[in-house]
């Protein structure tokens, strides 16, 4: 009778994760219930949207997670994949700062300038490129492949690998003069996630429960006004116009302006603020005089307002500005007029809201109630 050899078990895919809460290792497998019983020991925790069980990083050594498993089982690392990126060439760097220019020129934001630089930067160094003729050889192919190894193996978002697509379609339309076919280009399919929302309720608990006055006239100013956290800090002293009772966001997102109503309550309150603080330039400013408020230091009064109240901790600042029109829609606010409020491009992003506006779903009555 012939021996029944070993099952084939497949190799151990290890990849990084990047989440909000951190960096994780990530491993995947054919099920096995030995495989699992070794992850778990160790504190793996399955993520059905990543597809992987995910160990901290903090917690972990690449070595570690290694060990973990018999020796001589098969690694698919993709953990690696830094090593297979070059120095950069002459012609990289040259081709990098005509881009920079060029951004420049055109008056993209700085914080877009900086995405691009780097994705562009990463593709130049993954290609090794030499010249401006090995540029031009390049096809779409060549960006899905590199999509491929260092954004999707390395557990990258969908919003960074449309990043990426992004960046390299403007560099190869401007820099090298080769436009790319758009639809030979793979970008991942969309997510469909529904905006989260707070109630009034918990929106005043989180406010009230906010005793700084600075802290909270700044969270209070993001949800009467649906602002964006950049949107915030950018304001000076001069957006505010108390005679005609409106706020103005200069160069919002798109580098467009747009003037949002102030109410008397946020007025007084906003009134009360300059009384004690007295701040220079910017409305709201650091430690330093005339100096801005921080981004980090504005999500930490965030954070610490919700841990306070109880609230949702994977909860961010985006969340008020959710609220905010979600709150509107619900109250009858015209869907194109909060489409202007919220500065927003399409109507489509703004009829998200429609999905997750309780007036809308309670008006659908159930069959069930029929029976």
């Amino acid at each position: 009778m012939e021996k029944q050899g070993t099952p084939d078990l497949g190799s151990v895919e290890l990849r990084h994760i990047r989440l909000k809460t951190g960096q994780f290792w990530g491993l995947r497998f054919k099920y096995h219930t030995q495989r699992i019983a070794l992850v778990k020991a160790a504190g793996a925790v399955w993520s059905a949207r990543y597809g992987h069980w995910l160990l901290a990083c903090s917690a972990f050594t690449h070595d570690q997670v290694v060990a973990l498993f018999p020796a001589g089982t098969p690694l698919d690392d993709g953990t690696r994949l830094a090593d297979r990126l070059h120095t950069l060439t002459a012609a990289a760097e040259q081709a990098l700062v005509t881009f920079e220019q060029y951004m420049v020129h055109k008056r993209y934001s700085a914080s877009t300038i900086k995405t691009y630089l780097e994705a562009t930067r990463l593709f130049l160094r993954y290609t090794k490129v030499q010249s401006e003729a090995q540029l031009k050889a390049f096809t779409a192919a060549d960006i899905n492949t590199f999509n491929y190894e260092f954004v999707v193996r390395n557990g990258h978002s969908r919003s960074y690998q449309n990043q990426i697509v992004n960046a390299l379609k403007l560099f190869f339309r401007t820099v090298v003069d080769r436009k790319l076919e758009p639809q030979q280009i793979e970008r991942p399919r969309s997510d469909h996630r529904l905006p989260h929302v707070l109630s009034k309720e918990e929106v005043k608990r989180l406010l009230d429960q906010t005793v700084n006055v600075k802290h909270r006239t700044m969270l209070s100013l993001i949800y009467a006004c649906g602002l964006r956290r950049g949107e915030l800090l950018a304001l000076k002293l001069g957006d505010i116009d108390g005679a005609r009772k409106v706020l103005w966001v200069r160069g919002g997102k798109g580098a467009k302006d747009r003037m949002l109503p102030l109410s008397d309550k946020v007025l007084l309150m906003l009134r009360d603020y300059y009384k004690g603080y007295r701040p220079k330039v910017w409305l709201f400013e650091g430690d330093r005089e005339g100096e801005r408020y921080g981004e980090r230091s504005l999500h930490e009064v965030f954070k610490a307002a919700c841990k306070r109240v109880g609230a949702d901790k994977s909860a961010t600042l985006h969340w008020l500005r959710h609220s905010y029109a979600t709150h509107l829609l619900e109250a009858g606010t015209d869907l194109r007029v909060i489409q202007e409020l919220l500065g927003h491009k399409s109507s489509k992003t703004t009829e998200l809201y429609t999905h997750v506006s309780s007036r809308f779903i309670q008006q659908v009555r159930s069959p069930f109630d029929d029976l």
